[in-house]
Protein backbone atom coordinates (compact mmCIF):
# COMPACT_ATOMS: atom_id res chain seq x y z
CA UNK A 1 0.00 0.00 0.00
CA UNK A 2 2.81 2.53 0.54
CA UNK A 3 3.85 1.60 -2.79
CA UNK A 4 0.27 2.48 -4.11
CA UNK A 5 0.62 5.50 -1.97
CA UNK A 6 3.90 6.78 -3.68
CA UNK A 7 2.17 6.16 -7.37
CA UNK A 8 -0.54 8.27 -6.45
CA UNK A 9 1.02 10.96 -4.87
CA UNK A 10 -1.40 11.28 -1.29
CA UNK A 11 -0.07 12.31 1.52
CA UNK A 12 -2.49 10.47 4.38
CA UNK A 13 -2.88 7.01 4.31
CA UNK A 14 -4.55 4.91 6.95
CA UNK A 15 -4.50 0.44 6.42
CA UNK A 16 -6.04 -1.92 8.46
CA UNK A 17 -4.26 -4.79 7.85
CA UNK A 18 -5.50 -8.25 6.61
CA UNK A 19 -5.63 -11.43 8.66
CA UNK A 20 -3.69 -14.14 6.85
CA UNK A 21 -5.13 -13.85 2.84
CA UNK A 22 -8.02 -12.33 3.84
CA UNK A 23 -9.25 -9.21 4.45
CA UNK A 24 -7.76 -5.66 4.65
CA UNK A 25 -8.40 -2.22 3.88
CA UNK A 26 -7.20 0.75 2.83
CA UNK A 27 -7.79 4.51 2.90
CA UNK A 28 -6.15 7.35 0.93
CA UNK A 29 -6.72 11.25 1.24
CA UNK A 30 -4.62 13.92 -0.94
CA UNK A 31 -2.98 16.25 1.77
CA UNK A 32 -2.21 15.12 5.62
CA UNK A 33 -4.43 17.18 7.24
CA UNK A 34 -8.04 17.33 5.27
CA UNK A 35 -8.66 13.78 7.66
CA UNK A 36 -9.01 12.85 11.07
CA UNK A 37 -8.90 8.90 11.99
CA UNK A 38 -12.13 8.36 14.46
CA UNK A 39 -11.83 4.84 14.82
CA UNK A 40 -11.84 1.71 12.61
CA UNK A 41 -12.26 -2.23 12.44
CA UNK A 42 -11.45 -5.23 10.34
CA UNK A 43 -15.11 -3.86 8.27
CA UNK A 44 -14.65 0.15 8.32
CA UNK A 45 -12.85 2.87 8.36
CA UNK A 46 -14.35 6.12 10.06
CA UNK A 47 -12.75 9.33 9.41
CA UNK A 48 -13.80 13.19 9.61
CA UNK A 49 -13.06 15.52 6.15
CA UNK A 50 -12.10 18.61 6.28
CA UNK A 51 -12.91 21.63 4.05
CA UNK A 52 -11.29 24.12 3.18
CA UNK A 53 -14.46 26.33 3.91
CA UNK A 54 -13.98 25.12 7.75
CA UNK A 55 -17.10 22.99 7.07
CA UNK A 56 -16.58 18.86 8.20
CA UNK A 57 -18.26 15.87 7.37
CA UNK A 58 -17.66 12.19 8.24
CA UNK A 59 -17.03 9.35 5.59
CA UNK A 60 -17.12 5.72 6.65
CA UNK A 61 -15.31 3.26 4.05
CA UNK A 62 -17.40 -0.08 4.42
CA UNK A 63 -16.69 -3.48 3.99
CA UNK A 64 -19.54 -5.49 4.25
CA UNK A 65 -19.87 -9.24 6.67
CA UNK A 66 -19.72 -11.26 3.14
CA UNK A 67 -21.31 -14.42 5.21
CA UNK A 68 -25.38 -14.33 5.24
CA UNK A 69 -25.33 -15.99 8.43
CA UNK A 70 -23.44 -13.31 9.81
CA UNK A 71 -24.65 -9.87 8.23
CA UNK A 72 -26.12 -8.77 11.32
CA UNK A 73 -22.72 -7.26 12.44
CA UNK A 74 -22.93 -4.92 9.62
CA UNK A 75 -26.21 -3.78 10.33
CA UNK A 76 -25.36 -3.61 14.39
CA UNK A 77 -22.19 -1.65 13.58
CA UNK A 78 -24.49 0.92 11.27
CA UNK A 79 -26.59 1.72 13.71
CA UNK A 80 -23.26 1.90 16.63
CA UNK A 81 -21.60 3.95 14.00
CA UNK A 82 -24.84 6.49 13.75
CA UNK A 83 -24.81 7.18 17.51
CA UNK A 84 -21.26 8.17 17.34
CA UNK A 85 -21.62 11.68 15.22
CA UNK A 86 -23.70 14.02 14.73
CA UNK A 87 -21.74 15.55 10.93
CA UNK A 88 -23.08 15.35 7.66
CA UNK A 89 -22.55 11.38 6.88
CA UNK A 90 -21.97 9.47 3.63
CA UNK A 91 -20.81 5.37 4.04
CA UNK A 92 -19.31 4.21 0.90
CA UNK A 93 -18.19 0.57 -0.40
CA UNK A 94 -18.70 -3.14 -1.07
CA UNK A 95 -21.39 -3.07 1.71
CA UNK A 96 -22.62 -6.66 0.50
CA UNK A 97 -26.15 -6.57 0.82
CA UNK A 98 -29.19 -5.47 -1.52
CA UNK A 99 -31.99 -2.60 -0.86
CA UNK A 100 -34.35 -4.34 -3.35
CA UNK A 101 -35.13 -7.60 -4.75
CA UNK A 102 -34.22 -6.02 -7.93
CA UNK A 103 -30.62 -5.34 -7.34
CA UNK A 104 -30.17 -8.75 -7.88
CA UNK A 105 -30.52 -10.33 -11.45
CA UNK A 106 -29.88 -14.35 -12.32
CA UNK A 107 -29.24 -16.66 -9.41
CA UNK A 108 -31.30 -18.01 -6.49
CA UNK A 109 -33.97 -15.32 -5.42
CA UNK A 110 -32.17 -12.93 -2.43
CA UNK A 111 -33.39 -13.62 0.74
CA UNK A 112 -36.66 -11.65 2.12
CA UNK A 113 -35.02 -11.32 5.54
CA UNK A 114 -31.67 -9.87 4.31
CA UNK A 115 -33.59 -7.62 2.48
CA UNK A 116 -35.69 -6.18 5.20
CA UNK A 117 -32.82 -6.58 7.99
CA UNK A 118 -30.50 -4.16 5.79
CA UNK A 119 -33.52 -1.55 5.70
CA UNK A 120 -34.01 -1.42 8.85
CA UNK A 121 -30.43 -0.67 9.73
CA UNK A 122 -30.26 2.02 7.66
CA UNK A 123 -33.96 3.17 9.01
CA UNK A 124 -32.11 3.33 12.54
CA UNK A 125 -29.05 4.56 11.31
CA UNK A 126 -30.62 7.75 9.47
CA UNK A 127 -29.41 6.91 6.17
CA UNK A 128 -30.97 6.60 2.57
CA UNK A 129 -29.23 4.86 -0.36
CA UNK A 130 -27.65 7.02 -3.58
CA UNK A 131 -29.00 6.62 -6.57
CA UNK A 132 -26.05 5.04 -9.41
CA UNK A 133 -25.40 6.34 -12.10
CA UNK A 134 -24.83 3.98 -15.47
CA UNK A 135 -25.22 0.42 -15.27
CA UNK A 136 -27.37 -0.56 -12.47
CA UNK A 137 -25.13 -3.72 -11.66
CA UNK A 138 -21.67 -3.57 -9.59
CA UNK A 139 -20.73 -7.05 -9.66
CA UNK A 140 -21.00 -10.14 -11.92
CA UNK A 141 -20.39 -13.70 -12.46
CA UNK A 142 -20.83 -16.01 -15.15
CA UNK A 143 -20.49 -13.39 -18.00
CA UNK A 144 -21.69 -14.64 -21.36
CA UNK A 145 -22.91 -17.64 -19.71
CA UNK A 146 -26.13 -19.26 -19.07
CA UNK A 147 -26.00 -18.61 -15.33
CA UNK A 148 -24.72 -15.09 -15.53
CA UNK A 149 -25.54 -13.21 -12.28
CA UNK A 150 -25.63 -9.73 -11.69
CA UNK A 151 -26.04 -7.67 -8.24
CA UNK A 152 -25.52 -4.49 -6.77
CA UNK A 153 -23.51 -4.84 -3.44
CA UNK A 154 -21.49 -1.34 -3.87
CA UNK A 155 -22.96 1.92 -2.92
CA UNK A 156 -23.06 5.05 -1.31
CA UNK A 157 -25.08 6.00 1.73
CA UNK A 158 -26.13 9.18 3.12
CA UNK A 159 -27.67 11.23 5.67
CA UNK A 160 -29.93 14.21 5.13
CA UNK A 161 -27.26 16.75 6.34
CA UNK A 162 -24.95 15.13 3.60
CA UNK A 163 -27.17 15.50 0.93
CA UNK A 164 -27.67 18.98 2.23
CA UNK A 165 -24.20 20.35 2.19
CA UNK A 166 -23.82 18.60 -1.00
CA UNK A 167 -27.33 18.65 -2.52
CA UNK A 168 -25.99 17.71 -6.23
CA UNK A 169 -23.77 14.95 -5.60
CA UNK A 170 -23.75 12.16 -8.07
CA UNK A 171 -22.52 8.18 -8.00
CA UNK A 172 -21.09 6.92 -10.70
CA UNK A 173 -20.97 3.14 -11.50
CA UNK A 174 -17.07 3.19 -13.80
CA UNK A 175 -17.67 -0.27 -16.23
CA UNK A 176 -15.19 -1.87 -18.11
CA UNK A 177 -12.24 -3.16 -15.78
CA UNK A 178 -10.78 -6.62 -15.44
CA UNK A 179 -12.63 -7.30 -12.13
CA UNK A 180 -16.00 -8.63 -11.23
CA UNK A 181 -16.91 -5.54 -9.06
CA UNK A 182 -17.15 -2.45 -10.87
CA UNK A 183 -15.32 0.92 -9.14
CA UNK A 184 -17.82 3.18 -8.27
CA UNK A 185 -17.15 6.86 -7.87
CA UNK A 186 -18.80 9.58 -5.73
CA UNK A 187 -18.67 12.99 -6.95
CA UNK A 188 -19.76 15.68 -4.04
CA UNK A 189 -19.68 18.21 -6.33
CA UNK A 190 -20.77 17.91 -9.82
CA UNK A 191 -18.22 18.33 -12.67
CA UNK A 192 -19.10 19.37 -15.94
CA UNK A 193 -18.93 16.44 -18.56
CA UNK A 194 -18.69 13.57 -15.69
CA UNK A 195 -19.25 10.46 -17.76
CA UNK A 196 -19.07 6.92 -17.25
CA UNK A 197 -17.05 5.35 -19.98
CA UNK A 198 -18.96 3.44 -22.43
CA UNK A 199 -17.84 1.14 -25.72
CA UNK A 200 -18.33 2.62 -28.82
CA UNK A 201 -20.66 0.88 -30.80
CA UNK A 202 -21.90 0.47 -34.83
CA UNK A 203 -24.53 -1.19 -36.57
CA UNK A 204 -22.93 -3.12 -39.40
CA UNK A 205 -25.96 -3.22 -41.17
CA UNK A 206 -26.05 0.20 -42.28
CA UNK A 207 -23.33 -0.69 -44.59
CA UNK A 208 -26.11 -2.66 -46.67
CA UNK A 209 -27.57 0.76 -47.22
CA UNK A 210 -26.48 2.46 -50.55
CA UNK A 211 -26.90 6.19 -49.23
CA UNK A 212 -25.59 5.65 -45.84
CA UNK A 213 -21.92 6.51 -47.07
CA UNK A 214 -22.93 9.63 -48.72
CA UNK A 215 -25.09 10.66 -45.86
CA UNK A 216 -22.33 11.03 -43.45
CA UNK A 217 -19.85 13.04 -45.74
CA UNK A 218 -23.04 15.52 -46.29
CA UNK A 219 -22.85 15.85 -42.43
Amino acid sequence: MKWVQLKIGYQGMFVVDSIGRSGGLTLFWKENDQVELLGFSQNHIDVKVKMENGEAWRLTGLYGEPNRTLRRRTWDLLRNLARDSKLPWCIIGDVNNVVTAGDKVGGSKYLTALIDGFNEALLDAGVTNMALVGHQFTWERGRDTNNMMEVRLDRALTNTEWLSLFPMAKLYNIEGTSSDHSPILLVPQVVAHIHAPYRFKFENAWMMEPMCEVIVQDA
